[in-house]
């Protein structure tokens, strides 16, 4: 098809089941925007298992192994062994170098995840969500670990329960000062931030105060709902794991008025599973899946969420979403298969994020390191850094709304090539296929 054909050909809007040709490149395009770098024989595999076999396929979450220990750093446990579960030494030197190694493991668990050749949406869902509940690494190292591991448990489940394990999960309660919420010193951060970022989503501000979906005595009345959660356990020597603990002297037990955004609703005491109530109530609006299907569109489909878009594809897919109990899969299945995923007119429309360039490259060409432990996770570190240095370094986006390329007006992915990154991404693609690699370890 020529550029003239695009031009005159409207994108189709139908969220019909497609039943259109099936060749490489239709199974490329939708491997393109569900895995990061499919390989030759993964595109072959494709075309020969059929549309829906292949988005059954890709709707099956893979298993991973946990973080091992490789840094000498490491002051509790033993090389080659997990320290998702151990506790923290003693003296601030072996906290520190228990850190760095801790950080560094869990760097290269990361990127080894991205390296999977499993035919799996998993990963790029966990990145969707991870950048959709953004937070920044806990000083806690084990900490950051069960936050990444809540957003995969739930990354293709319920979005509904997965809010509402996020809210209380220690990362968060850290992250946007959910843990020194108190009846005593209200904070609005994270209550903001449900709203406007997590579930209905701000919209127009329509007044003083007053938004689209949500005023601020929403806000006020969401932080007193939330009060009472605390962190125990970081960096503790004797618990294996930090934990949300709830404190009844520290919950507002007073009745919270939600305003007509939320029907009124009454939320009354309800102790440590008050939280939840509300989170129930907030999804009882349609704006939640509306939200959540605009932001599935971009980051799948295209960025450019067009009036006809609008009108014809998102209220479908929220409509899937809501009759479905906030149920992902039946949604992602919908939209992989849908007619107006395949057009042509769509493909090629988002730029690569630098953890899809750099794994895409190395994945694509079926490279998997074998060098033993230590050279295998430095390798996989090397990586880390190197499409942070393009700017996206994973579970470290650079602020609560994640970043800028899935979110900011009317540029979207194209941020990912500013004139500081695009010389690097030239520069990876040197090194990886022109040069001798990264040097690690010789």
């Amino acid at each position: 098809m020529n550029p003239q054909e695009l031009t005159d050909n409207p994108v189709s809007l139908s969220m019909a089941t497609y039943t259109g040709v099936w060749t490489k490149s239709e199974a490329g395009h939708l491997l393109r925007r569900t895995l990061l770098g499919p390989t030759n024989q993964q595109l072959l595999d494709a075309v020969a298992l059929g549309m829906s076999g292949t988005v059954a396929q890709l709707l099956t979450m893979n298993t991973i192994s946990e973080p091992l220990t490789y840094d000498a750093g490491e002051a509790i446990a033993a090389y080659g062994t997990t320290w998702v579960n151990s506790v923290y030494p003693s003296g601030a030197t072996q906290i520190m170098n228990t850190d760095a190694a801790r950080s560094k493991s869990l760097g290269a668990w990361i990127m080894k995840r991205l390296n999977n050749p499993e035919v799996s949406i998993t990963e790029k869902m966990c990145l969707f969500w991870q950048n959709h509940f953004a937070v920044s690494d806990m000083s806690d190292m084990r900490g950051t670990y069960n936050y990444l591991m809540k957003i995969r448990e739930h990354s293709l489940g319920n979005v509904k329960q997965l809010v509402k394990d996020i809210t209380i999960e220690p990362a968060m309660l850290v992250f946007l000062n959910g843990g020194t919420n108190t009846v005593y010193n209200p904070n609005e951060n994270y209550a903001r931030e449900l709203l406007e970022l997590f579930t209905v989503g701000k919209g127009p501000q329509t007044g003083p105060g007053e938004y689209t979906n949500y005023n601020e005595a929403d806000v006020s009345a969401g932080a007193k709902i939330l009060t009472g959660y605390v962190v125990d356990g970081i960096k503790s020597t004797t618990l294996t794991s930090p934990v949300p603990h709830f404190y009844a002297v520290l919950h507002d037990s007073s009745n919270k008025q939600l305003s007509t955004h939320f029907n009124a609703t009454l939320i009354a005491n309800n102790g440590a599973t008050e939280y939840a109530d509300y989170i129930d109530v907030i999804f009882q609006q349609n704006a939640v899946a509306n939200y959540i299907c605009k932001k599935l569109y971009r980051y799948f489909v295209n960025y450019d969420l067009t009036a006809d878009v609008e009108t014809n594809v998102i209220p479908v897919m929220a409509a899937t979403l809501v009759n479905n109990n906030y149920e992902i899969l039946p949604v992602l299945e919908e939209l992989l298969s849908s007619e107006h995923f395949y057009d042509v007119a769509l493909r090629g429309s988002i730029i690569r994020s630098p953890l899809e360039y750099v794994m895409g490259m190395i994945n694509a060409t079926n490279w998997t390191p074998n060098y033993g432990l230590a050279t295998d996770s430095e390798m996989y570190v090397t990586l880390y850094y190197a499409a942070g240095m393009m700017g996206q370094y994973y579970g470290a986006p650079p602020n609560v709304a994640g970043w800028p390329a899935y979110y900011q007006v009317p540029n979207f992915s194209k941020l990912w090539a500013n004139s500081s990154t695009i010389k690097l991404r030239f520069d990876h693609a040197n090194y990886v296929t022109l040069f001798s690699g990264y040097p690690v370890n010789g």
